[in-house]
């Protein structure tokens, strides 16, 4: 028995060797999904073109963002011009017209606010289960979940103040003396709770997700690994894991994405057009809305790019993550052999 409670200490993984491997995962996931959204927008703004003043949702697979349109030209990335007759073409003319660079349009800014929370995210989960499971035992079943709840909920609510502050930023040149006059002034009238408005709803979509995507997670790699009558999940296990759980977590949170994202782009309208802002709807109010208006299928609006977007982000984050994780192991075991 000490020989077994003993070995997992051999090559345990660190907090900063498991924040390096989702920083890693977080990086590549976004250079490898930021070009099919790109190419989404594009198609979008074809048929529908963005006026000046709107705005839209922008991702690169591990959070979205409300982006504003500013340039009543063509000069913009998600305004130029161009004939797409479907995915694969415009994949085909953005590269041969604009240069391969333009399918990475957007992602610098995104990115300083992506990895930084799925850092965080990543590493609390790790340590939450690792605390948990000395706790409960290792094959408690209910880890995964209330894990998954936490960290989720810890990333979410560190990272709420800097996406209202980015938002804002958007809609003209901020220098940082405005940036600080605009938060004083935010925190003064409505008070500290203001820099986090917008949470709720991504509470409510974030954290049932990142449950639903962990359980089913740890459960569809168990059951592969025992199916293909492996002791560890190979690098294929974990991206297939990844990209089922993903999936099925994206179907069963979609209601509250459109809601989260309805309510963004109604705060930017209100904002960008000087408005003052009625009070605000709850998420049952806005979902009543909108089946009212579009029936129970507009609360599952944008499933299929939802899917096309959130499978293969699920799958090559944590794929990666957990190659991340068992190079760092078999360095800290190397280590403890000498």
């Amino acid at each position: 028995m000490d020989t077994e409670s003993e070995g997992p200490q051999i090559i345990k993984v660190t907090p900063l060797q498991q924040m390096f491997a989702s920083c890693t995962g977080s990086i590549l996931t976004s250079l490898m999904v930021t070009p099919l959204d790109v190419v989404k927008i594009r198609l979008q703004a074809q048929n529908n073109p963005f006026s000046k003043g709107n705005c839209f949702v922008y991702s690169n697979g591990l959070m979205d963002h409300l982006c504003v349109c500013e340039e009543e030209g063509n000069k913009a990335w998600y305004k130029k011009p161009g004939r797409f007759q479907g995915t694969l073409d415009a994949f085909l003319k953005i590269i041969r017209n604009e240069g391969i660079k333009s399918l990475w349009s957007g992602l610098p800014p995104t990115l300083m606010m992506a990895v930084p929370a799925t850092v965080i995210y990543f590493t609390c989960y790790d340590q939450l289960s690792a605390l948990l499971r000395s706790k409960l035992g290792e094959n408690e079943s209910r880890i995964p979940i209330i894990a998954g709840i936490v960290a989720r909920f810890g990333a979410v609510t560190v990272i709420s103040p800097l996406e209202l502050i980015r938002t804002k930023m958007q809609s003209k040149k901020f220098s940082y003396k405005e940036l600080h006059r605009f938060v004083s002034k935010t925190v003064s009238e409505d008070g500290w709770i203001s820099l986090w408005r917008g949470w709720a709803p991504t509470i409510l979509r974030d954290v049932p997700f990142s449950a639903m995507y962990w359980y089913n997670y740890e459960v569809l790699k168990k059951w592969l690994c025992a199916k293909s009558g492996l002791y560890e999940p190979t690098f294929m296990i974990n991206f297939t894991s990844g990209a089922l759980s993903g999936s099925f977590a994206a179907v069963a949170t979609l209601p509250f994405d459109v809601v989260k994202t309805q309510k963004q782009t109604q705060l930017w309208i209100y904002e960008s057009h000087k408005i003052s802002m009625p009070l605000p709807m709850s998420t049952w109010t806005i979902m009543k809305s909108i089946v009212a208006k579009n029936g129970f299928a507009g609360l599952f609006t944008g499933l299929i790019p939802r899917l096309i977007k959130i499978a293969p982000a699920c799958a090559v984050m944590i794929s990666t993550y957990e190659f991340g994780k068992a190079f760092f192991q078999k360095q800290n075991a190397r280590r403890q052999q000498y």
